[in-house]
């Protein structure tokens, strides 16, 4: 038997966590627990993750190497008539909003999650794969208890999850959705997991259950073929690299777009020297939201337009590109610079040991497709339903290419090693929570716990959202109104009543330069930790 690995996970629930926790009892590494963990995941998270759904891991290992493993979902290779596509558009009633999601199976992309654990299980970990997938394997059998916010969650996409026979017979088998308090189980998920640890990444893109997926989809209206799956192809990548007061920046390189644009934004806020700020204070969300603003600007100034580009992240963060938007940002404040050496379903989770090694891994199955692979226990992604996914319109898709994602699973790294591991789940909120919180670390001097914590902000199309926290309801309109010389702030600001899963869960490992391990789980979204 390996001797106990000391080490840290934060995720978004404590059975997924516990998941992770169990390989570092047996020796494993945090790969081990990254894939045991993300596994769990598909049980105590099931409206965020899947083994359909697509994500991506940012790895370092004890030998200084930083891989970013790429499984996220594929445009299929060919596309049918319209009118014979079954895609179709449901409510999802938020309470305050309503917001249309497409699915059916023509939503479905081509899955990349599962392949991606077991392809990095492969390649860096350290126990087998019976082992890893154990954990998963008890909490499908045995069940889950239903915590008040994944019920929260199940509530909200009941349009989805009850549309169709099959997706009621996985979620609400006893005719209604979990409430608190009831244990949740997936039988069949249970055995088609002890089906991957036996067959590998072959049982699910080359045999039964890749071959039901795609018959059904040409049979029934979906797009992808058995040449899609059999095709599916994780992809290994340089990780995005800059820096941030001195330290190394890691993240998720195009042509996903969220890990270029924390870096654009981190390079902007690097030109402030924020030690003159108190934090939450007028100039500081001021400037937050500036930083924000001048993100998007940027963005649509040909960055999504050339994201399948060699060199776009290079040209991207150029420091002659970056200088004007810089210039945009300084003329309008006259502090002291620096010396420059909406509902998203995804969860993340991080981690990190004692051998050096150090994963932050993001995944998400989008709303789900409704559509469940007969016998599986598994509802597919709806990744080409997702309107943040195809800013060119539905159908408008390139055939055979990733799938571009705001998922930015982070490190930062001091003098070459895993200081910070974090990332988030939260749509286009993902870049501007993973912003604050290294900036709350790194600027404001906060420990784990309070950076994850803090209440954040975020900019999108012409509104500053505020959690509350932060100066109220009066003070928020006249403090920001005395900045609107410096910042054109046109007034529309949503302050909500209590901080929400909108500003993202940022699941936050870290370790000092004392080896000292320390973690925090974003209550937003049930986040759980263990270090030790």
């Amino acid at each position: 038997m390996r001797s106990k690995i000391h080490g840290a996970i934060a995720a978004g629930h404590s059975k997924t966590v516990e998941a992770g926790m169990e390989m570092f009892r047996l020796g494993g590494n945090a790969f081990d627990a990254a894939v045991a963990a993300v596994m769990a995941a598909f049980v105590a998270e099931p409206t965020l993750t899947s083994p359909a759904g697509g994500g991506f891991l940012l790895a370092h290992t004890q030998t200084g190497d930083n891989i970013l493993f790429d499984f996220f979902t594929q445009t299929p290779q060919h596309k049918r008539e319209l009118a014979t596509v079954d895609f179709y558009p449901v409510e999802v009633n938020f309470g305050s909003v309503t917001q249309e999601f497409h699915i059916g199976l023509g939503s479905i992309a081509v899955p990349g999650t599962i392949g991606g654990l077991l392809h990095v299980h492969r390649r860096l970990g350290q126990l087998p794969l019976s082992v890893v997938v154990e954990p998963a394997i008890h909490c499908a059998k045995t069940g889950v208890e239903i915590s008040a916010f994944q019920s929260y969650c199940f509530k909200i996409l009941a349009p989805i999850l009850l549309n169709t026979p099959e997706s009621q017979r996985l979620f609400a088998p006893q005719g209604r959705l979990p409430q608190p308090g009831d244990r949740f189980t997936l039988p069949d998920l249970a055995e088609t997991l002890h089906y991957f640890a036996k067959e590998g990444v072959r049982g699910f893109y080359e045999g039964d259950i890749g071959q039901q997926l795609a018959k059904d989809c040409q049979e029934q209206g979906g797009y992808i073929t058995r040449s899609d799956l059999q095709h599916y192809q994780v992809i290994e990548r340089q990780p995005l690299a800059t820096t941030y007061r001195s330290r190394t920046f890691l993240t998720n390189p195009p042509p996903s777009s969220g890990g270029a644009l924390i870096g654009f934004a981190l390079a902007l806020l690097e030109a402030i020297d924020l030690s003159h700020l108190s934090f939450g204070s007028s100039e500081h969300l001021s400037l937050l939201a500036r930083v924000m603003q001048l993100t998007n600007l940027a963005r649509r100034d040909g960055f999504d337009a050339n994201l399948y580009e060699a060199e776009v992240a290079a040209t991207f963060l150029a420091p002659d590109h970056l200088a004007q938007y810089r210039q945009q940002l300084l003329q309008q404040w006259d502090w002291p610079i620096s010396s420059l050496n909406k509902w998203g379903s995804t969860t993340h989770l991080s981690v990190i040991d004692s051998e050096g090694n150090a994963a932050s891994v993001t995944t998400s199955n989008g709303e789900g497709s409704s559509y469940v692979i007969p016998g599986t226990g598994i509802m597919t992604n709806n990744m080409l339903g997702e309107a943040d996914l195809h800013p060119q319109g539905f159908h408008g898709w390139q055939p055979d290419v990733r799938i571009s994602s705001m998922m930015a699973p982070t490190m930062i790294l001091r003098q070459g090693k895993p200081e910070i591991v974090l990332g988030s789940g939260g749509s286009n909120r993902i870049r501007t929570a993973i912003l604050q919180v290294i900036s709350n670390l790194l600027d404001f001097g906060m420990n784990v716990e309070q950076a994850v914590s803090s209440p954040r902000v975020h900019w999108e199309d012409g509104i500053f959202n505020l959690e509350p926290g932060l100066p109220t309801d009066s003070q928020a309109n006249q403090q920001l109104s005395l900045n609107r010389s410096r910042f054109p702030f046109n007034g529309q600001l949503e302050l909500w009543q209590q901080q929400n899963m909108f500003f993202g869960g940022v699941h936050a490992v870290t370790r000092n330069l004392s080896g000292e391990f320390s973690g925090a789980g974003d209550h937003r979204r049930d986040g759980a930790i263990y270090a030790g």
